[in-house]
């Protein structure tokens, strides 16, 4: 199959939200809002752990790389959508878009590996608390982080590679809100079979091992839990335990859904890549404070005007 231009156009042209035009001045203000809160929640984890020394622990070092990560991820999505509700906004160039492509795989890889290290450290220090020191020094936890780093980078050179070598000829219309390997799969005029299988084995092979991996530790955790003999300890341990479980659930199933789907052209591939991109990245702060007694009491004392 021939693309009628062989050259690759020089800009795309964003579909953004079918909505109707009541709705644009709500659905601009929600997106400002989530933006902004987004933003300024995880700020204020990253600033709280890096002001309080007794916040300087293995779990809440990877915490602040979580956060970090959801507000470059909602930086590399949100501001675009928001840019659609603008005339003009939905215009994108096509090394806009291309690098949207790998910094969006780049961050959905990296914090998929940081779950798991985050689990990793969790399971360290329930499962084996006297050994804890000792195995999660802060050389390692450098490394895990690092290393997470480097495979996200080989993972998303890989998929914006085959996505860079197709032609693109019938139309630079992206049915999407953002680009996108599957939407912009879409737009191909070429065979797309090793695409979509770079795809399914990647999300695949990523996804699903992490998320297995991740499952399978927090069974030791929860039998290692039960075995405490001490209720407060046992209810701080599935406290933090929960908080973070619950932010695997909320990432890892909309990912899944999305991208085990690449030929989809359903509605609600939309609204799910917007949840992982918008939604989890907000609720990340909210989860892990309300759910941390350590994150509580530090800032309890902000808010009282106590820094210290």
């Amino acid at each position: 199959m021939e693309c009628p231009n062989q050259t690759a156009p020089d800009v795309f042209v964003l579909s953004g939200f079918p909505f109707p035009k009541e709705l644009k001045v709500p659905l601009l203000l929600f997106f400002v809002s989530m933006y902004i809160l987004t933003l300024s929640g995880n700020s204020l984890i990253v600033w709280v752990v890096a002001s309080h020394s007794q916040l300087h622990k293995p779990m809440y070092w990877f915490l602040c790389h979580l956060s970090t990560l959801d507000m470059a991820f909602s930086s590399v999505v949100v501001p675009k959508v928001i840019a659609g509700f603008i005339p003009g906004g939905k215009i994108i160039s096509f090394g806009e878009c291309m690098c949207q492509v790998f910094f969006l795989q780049f961050l959905g890889c990296t914090e998929s590996l940081l779950y798991i290290v985050m689990a990793y450290d969790r399971f360290i220090a329930i499962c084996k608390p006297l050994h804890y020191s000792r195995i999660m020094h802060w050389r390692v936890c450098l490394i895990l982080c690092l290393g997470i780093m480097v495979a996200g980078c080989l993972n998303s050179t890989l998929q914006t590679t085959v996505t860079l070598r197709l032609p693109y000829g019938w139309s630079n219309q992206i049915d999407y809100v953002f680009c996108d390997n599957p939407a912009l799969l879409k737009l191909a005029c070429t065979d797309k079979t090793l695409n979509e299988m770079v795809i399914l084995v990647d999300v695949g092979l990523v996804a699903m091992t992490c998320f297995f991996l991740i499952l399978t530790s927090y069974v030791y955790i929860v039998l290692a839990i039960l075995r405490i003999n001490d209720t407060e300890g046992r209810r701080r341990a599935f406290s933090t335990c929960t908080a973070h479980i619950t932010l695997v659930i909320i990432f890892y199933v909309p990912v899944v859904f999305h991208y085990m789907r690449p030929g989809s052209q359903d509605y609600m591939d939309t609204v799910v890549s917007m949840f992982y991109t918008t939604i989890t990245p907000f609720l990340n702060p909210a989860i892990y404070t309300l759910r941390n007694k350590e994150m509580k009491a530090v800032l309890l004392k902000l808010w009282r005007g106590n820094p210290k």
